[in-house]
């Protein structure tokens, strides 16, 4: 097929499009820098700048590639003070995310029906904003916690907005879990090793994770068999976080995380990360085995943060 991958030099684009290539599909990939081009050269893709908060840039690109398929990947997360992600200030640090998951969408689906293009998969999280009340773990008929009152509630907006206006016009939706492996460990495992991120309260906050060539691999299974509905993408081991900090610690070769009350953690760490932390809900993936037939390499986050910190 013809798949278009908005967003193709992005951290999962990345580890998707020579999934795609190796298949056999033509893939069009599209960045907003032109020096990114010769990059996505190099993964099999024609690369192509867009900008996907411009309706025409978008129309144009959609048009010219011609795609049978079109996979909206498109992030603009960018690291907050110190260059550190910047949970305390969500809102911010997910603006321009949150125009790509609304506007972006938008301009995508307007493209994608202007061209008859009916095959669409789109990017969601779950990895630890489960809805939450009740138990730990959860499917996709659970919607995502808006997180009504905090710096989140922006981008879990943004989040409903993708699963609402994607699920309307048939396409797919991949709720994918908190990242690891090529381009994200680091990000991950450098705040643990400076020992500064803490276990709050008693870590009882539970989170799912994909290694992103996992991530790439679902969606490259949705792209082939023109899913519809919504899937959550994460491994078999949704987990406390006084489970997995503290191993990833280990993996990371640093000293144990410190643990710290959840009334100290909330003025410094802010609201998101405590309720994440103390509250969060993980996400089951029973459905993407069953209908897509994936299989993750990395069926738990143990063998994962293992293998990428070796």
């Amino acid at each position: 097929m013809r798949v278009f991958v908005a967003g193709g030099s992005g951290v999962l684009g990345r580890r998707l499009v020579p999934q795609l290539v190796a298949r056999g599909h033509e893939v069009t990939a599209t960045t907003t820098s032109a020096a990114k081009l010769e990059a996505l050269g190099r993964l099999g893709a024609e690369g192509v700048v867009m900008d996907g908060l411009d309706a025409q840039s978008v129309g144009e690109a959609v048009a010219m590639a011609r795609p049978d398929v079109i996979v909206h990947q498109m992030t603009a997360i960018s690291v907050g003070h110190a260059g550190k992600p910047d949970m305390k200030h969500m809102d911010r640090w997910f603006a321009g995310t949150n125009r790509l998951r609304t506007e972006g969408t938008d301009h995508l689906l307007a493209a994608a029906e202007a061209t008859g293009v009916d095959g669409f998969v789109a990017q969601s999280y779950g990895a630890w904003n489960g809805i939450r009340s009740g138990g730990w773990v959860k499917t996709e008929q659970d919607g995502v916690d808006p997180m009504t009152g905090t710096p989140a509630e922006p981008g879990m907006a943004a989040l409903a907005h993708v699963e609402d206006a994607v699920g309307r016009a048939g396409g797919a939706v991949l709720r994918y879990g908190w990242f690891y492996g090529p381009g994200a460990t680091d990000d991950l495992a450098e705040p643990v090793r400076k020992r500064q991120f803490p276990v709050v309260g008693g870590g009882a906050g539970h989170c799912s994770w994909v290694h992103l060539d996992d991530a790439a691999s679902a969606t490259v299974l949705a792209v082939e068999q023109r899913a519809s509905g919504v899937f959550n993408i994460v491994d078999d081991e949704p987990a406390p976080a006084a489970q997995w900090l503290p191993y990833l610690a280990e993996c990371a070769g640093a000293r144990r995380p410190m643990r710290v009350p959840a009334w100290l953690a909330r003025p410094l760490a802010g609201e998101v990360a405590v309720a994440m932390m103390t509250q969060g809900r993980g996400f089951s993936n029973a459905k993407a085995k069953r209908e897509l037939g994936w299989l993750p390499r990395y069926p738990s986050w143990r063998e994962g943060f293992k293998e990428e910190l070796a």
